[in-house]
């Protein structure tokens, strides 16, 4: 078995797998996950910038119900949606395996913990105060959609089918985006810069449909992210991270929408 100096790149695997073949099997992950995303969010966004009005005058919506008024059934399609969108991390996972490694290359373990929790909770509590006030800016520039992190009904389920979404979109996006995204383009010859831009540049577009506030925001985290990453060789942090943040700003606004005077509501 070939032995590996990092999780962001290396030689290709023995298993006779050629750079054509690790170049289909990336463009067929992205297809299937966050690079048709990145498409979606591109046609909603002209739609948004074609349509009579500005942005802030324009809503996203996230977490939408999905049969209003049928609670079980809506939860039903709730926690089909979670668990298929992460059909395409199981197929990453697949692929290290045929290479002869494993999610714990690319540091997707339970081997770190504590450390994971708490670098996750800092990188959280930094970009989660300046991503607000950068989203607000935006809004107030005409930049940003109104985006509405969660439309649930008052269910009981409401809570935990929040803290699941954001807890799958974390996984999906650092493990895809960040773990498998650079160690393929490594393998196929991008310098760390281009590998770094093309990261960074896919997560931004996969935000686009919220408008450029959302693209740009989204996209320095991404640098800020693919750094930490190649620091730490791990993106169990960045999900801990992930996920926190999004737990706030689905569960923070399922709580104080209407109720504060600075959170915009649609």
């Amino acid at each position: 078995m070939q032995a590996e100096a990092s999780p962001v790149g290396g030689s290709i695997p023995q298993q006779g797998l050629s750079r054509r073949m690790l170049r289909t099997e990336t463009l067929l992950v992205l297809a299937l996950s966050l690079g048709a995303s990145a498409l979606s969010a591109l046609i909603s966004f002209i739609g948004s910038v074609t349509r009579p009005g500005g942005l802030k005058d324009q809503a996203a919506t996230m977490n939408a119900s999905a049969a209003p008024g049928r609670p079980w059934l809506d939860l039903a399609w709730q926690l089909f949606g979670i668990t298929t969108a992460l059909v395409p991390v199981a197929l990453v996972a697949h692929f290290l395996l045929r290479e002869g490694t494993s999610l714990r290359t690319i540091g997707f373990d339970r081997t770190r913990p504590w450390p994971d929790l708490g670098r996750g909770a800092a990188i959280a509590a930094v970009i989660g105060s300046t991503g607000i006030a950068f989203y607000l800016a935006a809004r107030g520039l005409g930049f940003n959609l109104t985006v509405v992190p969660e439309a649930l009904p008052a269910v009981w389920w409401k809570y935990p089918v929040l803290i699941l979404s954001a807890i799958q979109n974390a996984v999906l996006e650092e493990v895809i985006v960040v773990g498998y995204l650079l160690r393929r383009m490594g393998q196929l010859g991008w310098t760390p810069t281009a590998a770094l831009t093309g990261s960074a540049v896919l997560r931004g577009s996969y935000h686009l449909y919220q408008g450029i506030g959302g693209f740009v925001g989204n996209m320095v985290m991404g640098v800020v992210f693919v750094y930490l990453y190649r620091r730490w060789g791990r993106v169990g942090p960045l999900v801990v991270a992930h996920s926190l943040l999004d737990i706030g700003a689905f569960v923070g606004y399922a709580l104080l929408a209407g109720k504060v005077g600075w959170l915009p509501t649609a």
